[in-house]
């Protein structure tokens, strides 16, 4: 069943009127699972600082606290200690009776609301009243001590989590993240702001290349070969590049329109690039009825994938420092052209997009196969329709040439971003999650 968003918001009220009817504990630890993650959802629409690289790394530490909580008391599941970058031991269980729903709910409860300390009212109040009503549904039936003792487990994993992510470099998100002094290029191929809104003078996140990654060793060997070079004169290869992406937006068809529209994933409009791959996975869990031990295992990794594939573009994006494409056609092809979709305020290559969709489609092939058909309803509720993919593949390849279609990356920026993004998944692909 698919929730509109309306009804995300309303979880915690719907959930404080259903009974558990004597449900299964184990369907009810699901459905705490997939419950938070439809909230996160929302909430990081509504949450200002949560520009898709901030909102993949709270994927990725969401997702790992959720694996550890039921990892800790499951022999049949590997805990990523030891395999994530700085990631140590976590606190193990003490003796007695654990209750894996109250675990897994009051990890996700401590680890969201200090992710998303800083949303807004209406994500405060649907924050506490979903660990408040989610609580009880996951409590009810069970004794107070085994509800107490679940509880504290569950916090001290996130609260584990939480002290591991602090030291990332990514903690903090000042300015909404852009530098309060910045120095731009000088040379002609390098980027210039293509907003008129003064924040937007400075790149975003110029800094996040640097971040502490999650499962890939660094982001030196995992870095995009050079662009084209960079040529003003006409019949040169990246002019021609630049032509193609004007050509192509003055002659866009209706599908292609649509395309760009349901790939764009703007910050505060939608769940972002990494949600909406979030989104990807709680759709077929819904469809299939995955079981628990499933979904979290498969979480963890897309988001540990996409984190690490923002931190391995964003080291690209500044590396080369390639203007926008809508720059250059204004500048050497047609003054007057304009893009389909607004071009955010950062460098070119390589495309965030199509990186953290090559890193997402890789982990999910790996998880569920090669030919694995899918319908993707995210952006129902804004109108879109559902589009359908044969594999995961496709979705990554269509998500990267959407970039063109809404003329804000080149061809160019789009396919390394693929390879890249596909050779950060392998390293996500690879952790273990099963004893």
């Amino acid at each position: 069943m698919r929730l509109s968003r309306r009804t995300v918001l309303a979880l915690p009220m719907l959930l404080a009127a259903r009974p558990v009817l004597g449900a299964d504990r184990a369907d009810i630890a699901r459905n705490v699972l997939l419950t938070w993650h439809r909230l996160i959802l929302e909430l990081v629409r509504h949450t200002a600082t949560y520009v898709p690289p901030v909102a993949a790394r709270a994927f990725a530490y969401i997702g790992v606290a959720a694996h550890e909580a039921l990892a800790s008391g499951n022999p049949a599941m590997r805990s990523l200690a030891g395999q994530l970058t700085d990631l140590g031991p976590l606190p193990p269980r003490a003796e007695g009776e654990f209750d894996e729903a109250c675990v897994l709910h009051a990890t996700l409860a401590a680890a969201v609301q200090a992710l998303f300390f800083n949303t807004g009212p209406t994500g405060q109040r649907a924050m506490a009243a979903m660990d408040e009503k989610l609580g009880q549904k996951a409590s009810a039936g069970i004794s107070e001590a085994v509800v107490a003792r679940s509880v504290a487990q569950g916090h001290t994993i996130a609260a584990a989590i939480l002290a591991w992510a602090e030291s990332d470099g990514g903690a903090v998100i000042e300015n909404m993240g852009f530098p309060r002094e910045y120095t731009p290029g000088t040379r002609p191929q390098d980027w210039v702001p293509t907003s008129l809104i003064r924040l937007q003078q400075a790149p975003l996140l110029p800094d996040w290349g640097r971040n502490r990654t999650f499962a890939i060793p660094s982001t030196d060997g995992l870095d995009a070969p050079p662009h084209p070079d960079y040529d003003e004169a006409p019949g040169s290869d990246f002019h021609a590049f630049a032509l193609e992406v004007a050509e192509t937006g003055r002659n866009l068809t209706d599908e292609q329109k649509l395309i760009a529209r349901f790939w764009s994933d703007d910050p505060m409009l939608t769940p972002t690039p990494a949600g909406h791959w979030i989104s990807i996975v709680i759709q077929i869990a819904d469809r299939d009825s995955l079981p628990v031990e499933v979904i979290a295992p498969t979480l963890a990794k897309l988001g540990v994938a996409q984190a690490d594939a923002f931190i391995s573009c964003w080291s690209t994006k500044f590396k080369y420092n390639l203007l926008r494409p809508v720059t250059y056609i204004k500048r050497h092809i047609d003054p007057k052209w304009e893009p389909l979709l607004i071009t955010p305020p950062f460098p070119e290559y390589t495309s965030g997009h199509s990186t953290q969709s090559g890193a997402a489609s890789t982990v999910l092939t790996s998880i569920f196969g090669e030919n694995f058909a899918f319908d993707d309803e995210t952006h129902v509720d804004e109108g879109l329709p559902v589009r359908s993919f044969p594999s995961f593949a496709v979705a990554a390849e269509e998500a990267a040439i959407s970039r063109l279609y809404g003329g804000i990356h080149f061809r160019f920026g789009n396919q390394a971003g693929l390879e890249q993004g596909r050779a950060v998944g392998a390293f996500a692909a690879a952790l273990k999650t099963e004893a």
